[in-house]
């Protein structure tokens, strides 16, 4: 360090250093912001693309959640935000996410949902997870379902958790898939 600049920090008083005066955000808020930074670029894209959408912004179960819909159903192309599986849909949330990290430097967790996609693939998963837990629970088998992103991995380890039975992650990659059994006694 220099002179100048002992002289300079010296004269500073704590009043004069807004970082120190300036209340730390709260987790709610750093939320709400990681919300209108993904919003800002999927509706900068949407305008790109020229699709129609509102998007909503909530936070809960501690990330921010975000939704795009319309409301117009029969002009809605909003299905091509989705792609093939949800595909599509998976990419924007990554994408968003690291729009959210080169403004703000943290690692962003928001769930970005299009369409009701993820809605409606909750409500079948759950279904098909309850078809497989009875089947487990009947023949002692264990059941293996096919690959899954982790959204939908954590949906099937939720409902086999909620069932007593034990659940796990297996495989790699595009591969990687949960496989539910009996728990040992």
């Amino acid at each position: 360090m220099t002179e100048e600049k002992i002289d300079e920090t010296s004269e500073q008083t704590p009043e004069e250093t807004p970082e120190e005066t300036s209340p730390k955000p709260s987790r709610a808020e750093l939320l709400e912001e990681e919300g209108e930074i993904a919003a800002d670029y999927l509706e900068e894209l949407m305008d790109l693309a020229d699709i129609d959408g509102d998007i909503d912004i909530d936070v809960a179960d501690g990330r921010a959640q975000l939704s795009i819909v319309c409301e117009d159903d029969e002009d809605s192309n909003l299905s091509t935000l989705v792609g093939r599986e949800g595909r599509t849909l998976g990419a924007l949330q990554e994408l968003s996410r690291l729009a959210v990290q080169t403004q703000t430097g943290q690692r962003s967790w928001l769930m970005l949902d299009i369409d009701g996609f993820r809605n409606s693939r909750r409500e079948e998963l759950i279904k098909k997870a309850k078809r497989a837990i009875a089947e487990v629970k009947d023949g002692g088998e264990e059941f293996a379902f096919k690959p899954m992103n982790s959204f939908e991995r954590k949906i099937i380890h939720d409902q086999a958790a909620r069932a007593g039975l034990v659940s796990e992650s297996e495989g790699e990659g595009d591969g990687r898939h949960v496989v539910i059994r009996l728990a040992d006694d």
